[in-house]
């Protein structure tokens, strides 16, 4: 006879172990009282448009009109800085958080339930230190997403070079340097998805584990290669669609940029639908999307040759 392993539960002392664990007294507790709770939502994809798929609409992200409520499964995204680069606007700090509020509504309500919203942060200033990636938090939150957690983008030696460490040597003010970034993650009412479509994960288990860790470590990419001044690189999305989507499901990027969601989407047998408002780095991201497109087709040539 097989002895089954007992489950654990939440006790005023923790406990060492995970599996099968009760942790209900936890989530009851006052501490959750006012933070957004799941819903009991049924399930409702619509289609996005034939028209919009694999498509970068040169216009604001702030109204979505093309795309129907509940239709696309992934956000992912890195927002402009508003720190003064080309394409930024000079808002103050409340103008910036209600500029991008009015985007993750749009994005709030074009999820599908369940949907996940992936957003890449880097903090600002030292003189004071700006901590945007709280600003974005409390402002998702607010919306009514569900906060699933953040991972800590180490961008180790390729971080940008800086020697900007206040006074040298001395406590009178040394400064932090950054060498990360957040990604913060979020859901729409669930954090569960369902896959009424039965489309196949394509994540595989090395990747499973080193992507479900909190901290990512892999090198930024290069503006003056791409040829935009503040790219993510692909490995971002690419581990943010492998780990939340299935094949065949819709990514959004409302601050397309140079096309790095589109390329990781591309890669990965997914859709992608992006939003940009200058004209030139929508005809960069389109350049380098048919490269990639390119690419893929000579892969299928060799492989069914």
């Amino acid at each position: 006879m097989v002895k089954l392993r007992k489950g654990t539960k939440t006790s005023p002392f923790g406990t060492p172990g995970r599996i099968n664990h009760d942790s209900s007294a936890f989530y009851t507790s006052k501490l959750y009282k006012d933070l957004p709770k799941e819903k009991k939502v049924k399930y409702l994809e619509n289609p996005v448009p034939s028209k919009y798929l694999n498509c970068i609409l040169c216009k604001s992200s702030e109204k979505m009109d093309e795309l129907p409520d509940n239709s696309i499964h992934l956000m992912v995204t890195s927002p402009p800085y508003n720190v003064g680069k080309e394409y930024d606007k000079d808002f103050t700090l409340q103008e910036y958080r209600d500029f991008l509020k009015r985007v993750w509504q749009e994005v709030y309500r074009v999820l599908v339930p369940g949907g996940r919203a992936c957003i890449n942060i880097a903090n600002l200033g030292r003189k004071p230190y700006i901590p945007l990636h709280i600003y974005i938090i409390e402002d998702m939150l607010e919306i009514g997403f569900l906060m699933r957690g953040e991972v800590i983008w180490n961008k180790a030696s390729s971080a940008s070079p800086s020697t900007a460490w206040g006074s040298w040597l001395s406590a009178k003010n040394p400064t932090l340097r950054d060498v990360h970034e957040y990604i913060l993650i979020f859901s729409k009412d669930t954090f569960s998805r369902a896959n009424p479509h039965n489309r196949k994960s394509t994540i595989t288990k090395e990747e499973f584990l080193e992507f479900t860790k909190s901290v990512w470590t892999f090198p930024a990419a290069s503006a003056k290669k791409i040829g935009h001044p503040a790219p993510f690189p692909v490995e971002l999305p690419y581990r943010c669609i492998q780990l939340y989507t299935f094949e065949g499901d819709v990514i959004l990027d409302p601050f397309m940029g140079s096309g790095q969601t589109a390329i990781a989407a591309l890669k990965t047998k997914r859709f992608f639908i992006g939003y940009e408002i200058e004209k030139s780095y929508v005809q960069l991201a389109e350049k380098r999307i048919k490269e990639i497109e390119e690419e893929i087709k000579q892969v299928q040539i060799v492989l069914f040759s």
